[in-house]
C-alpha cells in the first residue's frame, strides 16, 4: 500500500519534472521559427530582469522568468544601454548573442545645446559619412519650406529627444521628425510661427531662446538672462555674447580670448548690435518659455558666481565687475 503510493508520488514527480523540462526547452528554442523583427530600448542601469520584461512585452521572449533562469545558469549577459533590433521567437542563445554585441540600431540622442554640426558628426560617426552628408542636404531642403523662415539651415528648429535610426528609413525622414517634435515642443509652451514679443517675430524668439539655452544653462537662470537679451536689444546695445563667438568657431564652451572678440564675423555679438542670424543651438523648453514669459527687470549684465550654477545679475558695469570678482573668488 504504501510503497504502492509512493511509486505514485514518484511517477507524479518524474511527469513533473518532465513537463517542466519540456516546456523550459520550448521557451529557449521557441517552435515555428522567428517571427517579425522588433526594437527595444535598454536604458542605463535596467537589470537582467527588466530587460528580461522588456522583450517580452516586445513579444521577443514568451517567458521572462525562462530567461533569467537561463541567464542564472549560463551567465548573465552585459547588455549596454541602447536599442536593439531582434527578431521574435529568437532563441534564447541567439538573443544572447546580439545583446551581448552591443546596440544594433543606430540612434541620435539629441539634447538641447547641441549644434546640427554636432548633430551631423554623430551621425556620420553611427551611420557614415555619405548618411551624414545626405542629412546635411535634406536639412538645407527642407529649412526652404519651413513655416518659420529660417535663413538657410533648421540650426535650432529640430526638437530634443532620441531618435532611432530605423532600417531604411532615410535620412529625409529623420529631418521630418526632428521638425515634428520641434512643432510639438514649440506648441507646448505657446509658441507659434506667427508669434510675436516684445518686437522679435517667431523666427528670433527662437534665436534669442538658443542664446538663452547658451548663457543660462541653468532652466533657473534662463528667465533672467531672457530680460537681459531684450533688455540690451531695446537699448541697441551689443549683447556681448560668449557663446555666440563660441558657435562662430565651432566650439563648445572654453575660454573666449581677447582675440576671439574681434572675430569679424557676424555671430560676434560684440562687434554686431542685434541678435546673431541664426539660432546657435537645439533649444529646451525652458528657454523658449523663457523668452515667451521673461520676468519684468531693468538687469543687463549677468554672471555665473558659483559652481552650483548660480548667477547674479545687476544693472551697472560697476555691479557687474563686483559680482566677476565674486566669481573669481569662487573659482568659476
Amino acid at each position: 500500500m504504501l510503497a504502492s503510493a509512493l511509486r505514485r508520488i514518484m511517477a507524479g514527480t518524474l511527469t513533473l519534472v518532465v513537463v517542466m523540462v519540456v516546456w523550459f526547452v520550448l521557451q529557449v528554442f521557441p517552435p515555428g521559427g522567428s517571427g517579425r523583427e522588433v526594437v527595444f530600448t535598454v536604458r542605463p542601469g535596467d537589470s537582467i530582469s527588466t530587460i528580461a520584461t522588456e522583450m517580452h512585452r516586445a513579444g521577443i521572449l514568451s517567458s521572462p522568468f525562462a530567461f533569467r533562469v537561463e541567464s542564472f545558469v549560463q551567465g548573465t549577459p552585459l547588455v549596454q544601454p541602447g536599442a536593439y533590433e531582434i527578431r521574435q521567437g529568437e532563441s534564447f542563445p541567439s538573443i544572447v548573442t546580439t545583446l551581448n554585441g552591443g546596440p544594433n540600431v543606430p540612434q541620435v540622442d539629441v539634447t538641447p545645446g547641441l549644434t546640427l554640426n554636432e548633430i551631423v558628426a554623430t551621425l556620420a560617426f553611427r551611420l557614415g559619412n555619405p548618411w551624414a552628408d545626405a542629412f546635411r542636404s535634406d536639412e538645407t531642403l527642407a529649412a526652404a519650406t519651413n513655416a518659420y523662415a529660417p535663413h538657410g539651415t533648421l540650426e535650432g528648429l529640430i526638437g530634443p529627444g532620441l531618435y532611432l535610426i530605423m532600417p531604411g528609413e532615410t535620412p529625409a525622414q529623420l529631418v521630418a521628425a526632428m521638425q515634428a517634435a520641434f512643432t510639438k515642443e514649440a506648441d507646448a509652451v505657446g509658441l507659434s510661427a506667427s508669434s510675436s514679443v516684445e518686437g522679435l517675430n517667431a523666427y528670433q524668439l527662437v534665436t534669442a531662446a538658443s542664446i538663452v539655452e547658451k548663457e543660462g544653462y541653468y532652466p533657473k537662470n534662463m528667465p533672467k538672462v531672457a530680460r537681459v537679451i531684450y533688455n540690451r536689444l531695446a537699448r541697441s546695445m551689443p549683447l556681448q555674447m560668449d557663446s555666440t563667438i563660441l558657435y562662430a568657431l565651432r566650439r563648445d564652451g572654453g575660454a573666449v580670448t581677447p582675440a576671439m572678440l574681434q572675430l569679424p564675423s557676424p555671430y560676434n555679438t560684440y562687434l554686431n548690435s542685434g541678435l546673431t542670424p541664426t539660432p546657435i543651438c537645439v533649444v529646451s523648453p525652458q528657454a523658449l518659455s523663457a523668452v515667451l514669459h521673461a520676468p519684468v527687470g531693468p538687469w543687463l549684465y549677468f554672471v555665473l558666481v558659483d559652481k552650483a550654477g548660480d548667477m547674479k545679475f545687476s544693472t551697472t558695469f560697476a555691479q557687474q565687475l563686483a559680482n566677476e570678482a565674486v566669481a573669481a573668488k569662487a573659482g568659476v
